[in-house]
């Protein structure tokens, strides 16, 4: 797909009458069809004065504390262009006005993407921030990313894969996993045993098609009572069952203290200190302490991740041609960050 780069470019594209995805395509953002209109109207102005091709050292700083994810997107959009770029690591805390990317190049190979490489960073760092924030309240203890759910299918991976770069343990998303390099976690919903009409039922045969090398996890709250549902699967799986995964509604009040410390006590008592107990359902760093303390070993968090706010970036011009510039209220020049790195040289 051709790359927008006029006014005319934009009153060229046409979009398919078939269209079933309302979400950009790699090759529509790559092109600039999802850029601010007022860049490529930029664009037209300069090139009519002859400045489009002025050398310009752009830098990019957030509004908030956070976690930085996202530079290897920003690095694909910026791909073949002819471009320097400096930016932190994936991972890397910063707090407000760091900069966290600086870019070096003709304005006309990098500024229509603004946007783009914008809202690129601005979700994938909220997300980021979130799992860190549930990963500094589990401890050591781990947890895995269950929100794929809660966002458009287009940006799921993008999200579950932010949350692994903040903390998380797993990625319950296919494609997530994969770009990840690792494996997709997660046991099974209560479809299976709504289906089957018995947990016990499921239990069986979720034993017997699984490898010995899986860890069998059963989800314990659809038909009877947590405790008493634990202990039977317990009974049926032995030393083959790893853990029990609770996640009562808030119809019922929800996972509470007082549950997880009966299941870890009556588990206990019965012989089944091995089984773990991992708790899901509308956590937040608070509740995840709380139950915590009282016996949980490992966590699925969806909501409180997905509903991240993004966290705002900037992109500020503060060098054209060599010469420290910059708007009103901003410092001219170059704001250094010792933890920039190159990536784009």
């Amino acid at each position: 797909m051709k790359q927008m780069k006029s006014l005319e470019d934009v009153k060229k594209f046409k979009i398919n009458e078939d269209r079933k995805i309302h979400s950009a395509t790699h090759e529509e953002i790559i092109s600039g069809a999802t850029t601010d209109i007022y860049f490529l109207r930029t664009l037209d102005i300069l090139k009519k004065m002859g400045l489009e091709d002025k050398v310009v050292t752009a830098e990019i700083f957030p509004r908030k504390p956070g976690i930085f994810a996202g530079i290897e997107e920003v690095k694909n959009i910026l791909k073949n262009k002819n471009i320097e770029m400096w930016a932190l690591d994936e991972g890397d805390e910063f707090n407000p006005k760091d900069t966290v990317i600086r870019i070096r190049g003709s304005y006309s190979e990098f500024g229509m993407y603004e946007t783009v490489i914008l809202g690129a960073l601005a979700s994938a760092c909220g997300w980021a921030t979130a799992a860190r924030e549930v990963k500094e309240a589990c401890g050591d203890k781990t947890f895995l990313c269950f929100g794929a759910r809660h966002v458009h299918p287009s940006v799921a991976p993008v999200m579950e894969r932010a949350a692994v770069i903040g903390g998380a343990s797993g990625a319950s998303c296919i494609l997530a996993a994969k770009l990840l390099n690792i494996e997709p976690s997660g046991t099974l919903p209560h479809a299976a045993m709504l289906i089957a009409g018995d947990t016990a039922e499921i239990a069986k045969v979720y034993d017997e098609v699984m490898p010995e090398s899986h860890k069998r996890i059963i989800l314990i709250d659809t038909f009877k009572d947590e405790v008493e549902e634990s202990l039977r699967m317990a009974s049926l799986l032995g030393d083959k069952l790893y853990g029990i995964r609770v996640d009562t509604p808030s119809e019922r009040g929800g996972v509470t203290p007082g549950l997880i410390k009966e299941l870890r006590c009556k588990l206990d008592m019965a012989g089944y200190g091995h089984v773990k107990i991992f708790v899901s359902g509308g956590l937040t760093p608070e509740k995840i302490r709380v139950l915590s303390a009282a016996g949980a070993d490992s966590f699925g968090v969806g909501s409180y991740i997905s509903a991240a706010s993004p966290i705002d970036m900037t992109m500020d011009i503060k060098e054209v041609e060599g010469k420290p510039v910059a708007k009103r209220g901003r410092i001219p020049g170059l704001i250094d960050n010792p933890k920039l790195k190159p990536v784009i040289l």
